[in-house]
C-alpha cells in the first residue's frame, strides 16, 4: 500500500472516532486555546478550567511521581465495540455522550486493553488531568502500604497517636477506620462556593498551617463511625498521619510502592501547599492511560503481572460495601454511593467502585469483569448530582457494564 494511502486510511480512521463537536467549546476558552488559570481563578472560571484542570502542576509547586522503568503496555483492540446505553428514554452512542457532556478525556479498557480512548477541547494523551478528589483513595492506598509494612499499628489507632499535635482536640481523638470512612462526626461543611468550611480550611492552611487549620475545626454534629459525611479535611488528616508515620511526603512514599510497581508510561504530580505538604484530598494530576493504568491494578484486586503490588485484604476491605457497617451501604451512606475506605461503592451484589473528584472526575471499576471506564471532564457544577453529567455517566458505565456482563 502506498505511503499516502496509508495516511489517507488512517486519517479516515480517526476521523471516525471523533465526534460533531464538545459542548460549550467557546464558552470554556477555544478561542483562545484554551488558557492556563491562576492561583486566584482556576478552580471556579470556566473560562480557564480546560487549561488549567491539564496544567495544574504549571500553576501551582508540586512533587513529582516518577514514571517506571518498565511501563506496563496497554494494547488497542483492532476495533472499537459498539457501545450504547439508555439515558432520558432514548438508546444512546458513545458518541452522543461526548457531544452532551463536558468530557475532556474518556478511556475504557477491558481485559488490559483499550477499546475507546477519545479526548476533546484539543485535549492529548501527553497532558495530565488533574483528579481532585480521585485522589483521596491514593491517599487511602497509602494508609494500607504503612498499616502492612508496620508504619501503622491498626486502623483502630487515634489519629493523635501519630499526629500529637492534635491531641485532645476533635480532629485527633477520632479512628483512622472512621477518617477514613468520612466518619470523624466533626462538623464540616464542602459545597465548593467560595464560602464553606472547605474554604475556611483552605485558608486557615495558607496563611497559619495546617495544624491551625485542623485545630479550627471543634464541633461535633455526630459520634464519630455513625454515619459517612463526606469532608476534605478529613483525607488531610489521612496525609498527616501518613507523613508522620512514614517520615516522608506522600509523594516519596507513594511512588516507589504504587506508581512505579503498576508500570506508569508518565511522570505523575502532587500539588503541594506552602511548607511542600502534598494536598492529600485533592490535586493529584496524571495521563488518562496512567489513570486507567490504575485501574486496571485495582480491577485486578492490585497484581500487576501475577506480582501482589498493593495490600489485597486491606482493598478488598476498602472498596466492597458489604464489609463496612450497614450505614455505610448504597443507599444508607448516599442516596446511591455506599462508601468505603476512600472509595465509592456501587450498589449491587457484585464488588464495583469507584474514584470520583468534582466536576466529573471519575474511575469505575468492575474487579469481576476487568472493566475500567476512566472519565477526565470540565463539569458546570462541582457535584456533577447538580446537572445531567453525573446520572447520564452511571448510564454509560451501567451500559459498559451490561456490554460485557450484566448488572447484578
Amino acid at each position: 500500500m502506498k505511503p499516502r494511502r496509508v495516511c489517507l486510511l488512517m486519517a479516515a480512521m480517526l476521523a471516525s472516532r471523533m465526534v460533531a463537536g464538545a459542548p460549550d467549546e467557546e464558552l470554556l476558552g477555544k478561542s483562545k486555546g484554551y488558557p492556563v488559570g491562576v492561583p486566584v481563578n482556576w478552580f471556579y472560571d470556566e473560562a480557564v478550567r480546560v487549561g488549567s484542570f491539564s496544567h495544574l502542576d504549571e500553576i501551582f509547586k508540586h512533587h513529582t511521581l516518577p514514571h517506571s522503568p518498565s511501563p506496563v503496555p496497554l494494547p488497542t483492540a483492532a476495533s472499537e465495540p459498539a457501545f450504547s446505553y439508555h439515558f432520558d428514554n432514548k438508546d444512546r452512542s458513545i458518541n452522543e455522550y461526548l457531544e452532551r457532556q463536558r468530557v475532556t478525556g474518556l478511556l475504557i479498557l477491558k481485559d488490559g486493553q483499550i477499546v475507546l480512548e477519545r479526548y476533546q477541547y484539543d485535549r492529548k494523551l501527553t497532558d495530565r488531568f488533574v483528579s481532585h478528589s480521585m485522589a483521596k483513595s491514593i491517599t487511602s492506598l497509602g494508609i494500607g502500604f504503612a498499616l502492612q509494612e508496620g508504619k501503622i499499628k491498626s486502623l483502630d489507632d487515634k489519629v493523635s497517636a501519630y499526629v500529637t499535635e492534635l491531641k485532645d482536640l476533635p480532629f485527633g481523638e477520632v479512628t483512622l477506620r472512621n477518617v477514613l470512612r468520612m466518619s470523624s462526626g466533626v462538623q464540616f461543611n464542602e459545597n465548593y462556593d467560595g464560602k464553606d468550611d472547605l474554604a475556611r480550611f483552605g485558608a486557615l492552611r495558607r496563611t497559619k498551617g495546617l495544624m491551625a487549620a485542623f485545630s479550627d475545626f471543634t464541633l461535633r454534629d455526630a459520634p464519630e463511625g455513625a454515619s459517612s459525611h463526606y469532608a476534605s479535611a478529613q483525607t488531610e488528616l489521612l496525609g498527616a498521619v501518613l507523613r508522620a508515620a512514614t517520615g516522608e511526603t506522600l509523594a516519596a512514599y507513594i511512588a516507589p510502592r504504587l506508581w512505579q510497581p503498576m508500570g506508569a508510561e508518565s511522570d505523575a504530580t502532587w500539588i503541594v501547599d506552602s511548607a511542600s505538604l502534598e494536598t492529600a484530598a485533592g490535586s493529584f494530576n496524571a495521563t488518562l492511560r496512567d489513570f486507567g493504568r490504575l485501574g486496571l491494578l485495582l480491577a485486578n484486586d492490585g497484581a500487576v503481572g501475577g506480582k501482589q503490588i498493593l495490600p489485597k485484604d486491606y482493598l478488598l476491605e476498602a472498596t466492597d460495601w458489604h464489609k463496612q457497617p450497614a450505614s455505610f451501604a448504597p443507599g444508607k451512606a448516599t442516596p446511591f454511593f455506599g462508601y468505603g475506605y476512600q472509595f465509592w461503592l456501587f450498589p449491587g451484589e457484585k464488588r464495583r467502585f469507584a474514584l470520583i473528584g468534582v466536576y466529573g472526575q471519575s474511575i469505575f471499576v468492575d474487579p469481576g469483569l476487568k472493566l475500567v471506564m476512566v472519565q477526565t471532564a470540565v463539569a458546570k457544577s462541582a457535584s456533577v448530582t447538580k446537572e445531567s453529567m453525573g446520572a447520564e455517566r452511571v448510564a454509560v458505565w451501567r451500559g459498559l457494564v451490561r456490554h460485557y456482563g450484566s448488572w447484578e
